[in-house]
């Protein structure tokens, strides 16, 4: 009887320590998140059009959307050639806002005013979700740019779903 104490123990503890969102991961989550996402960048563009601390807008976007400091993450931005991968967080800041004398030209500050998602796939389990499809980001002459995207959600510890994947790219062109 004593050696289920410990087994009893742990598995009290890792209920106790379990995700607040215990039902597993819905596909309304991963719409939500999507919406979430978007809107982020779509602020983040406007508070660099008004004159504001985007960059800070930008951090917060990524400490509340991504799983930096979490997880690992893997994240391959759209227009990313020499510094494809951005696994640090200050490497995806960079990608979003922009820093002198990178390639990094500021993807979140080139005046986006909508994002549109069309997905392809949902997938969901208990604890993460995966997503791929398209997404169309308006630019401030109204025309979209369709980019292809796949994502990977896990769940935080306060039961947040947090980004663990972003890969993005321009369709095949055969020209």
């Amino acid at each position: 009887m004593t050696t289920l104490k410990p087994v009893l123990a742990a598995s009290i503890a890792a209920l106790i320590a379990a995700p607040a969102y215990s039902g597993g991961i819905s596909e309304q989550a991963v719409i939500d998140a999507q919406k979430a996402w978007g809107e982020g960048i779509v602020a983040i563009a406007a508070t660099h059009k008004d004159g504001g601390d985007f960059k800070t807008r930008a951090s917060e976007h990524i400490e509340t959307l991504y799983a930096y400091g979490e997880s690992d993450v893997m994240f391959k931005p759209t227009l990313a050639a020499q510094d494809q991968f951005r696994e640090k967080f200050g490497e995806a800041l960079s990608y979003f806002v922009g820093t002198d004398g990178t390639e990094d030209s500021g993807f979140a500050i080139k005046g986006w005013t909508n994002v549109r998602w069309e997905n392809n796939g949902i997938f969901t389990a208990d604890d993460s979700a995966m997503a791929m499809g398209n997404y169309y980001f308006t630019g401030p002459d109204g025309n979209e740019t369709k980019v292809e995207y796949t994502f990977g959600y896990i769940l935080d510890d306060a039961g947040d779903l947090k980004i663990n994947l972003h890969h993005s790219s321009l369709p095949f062109s055969a020209e």
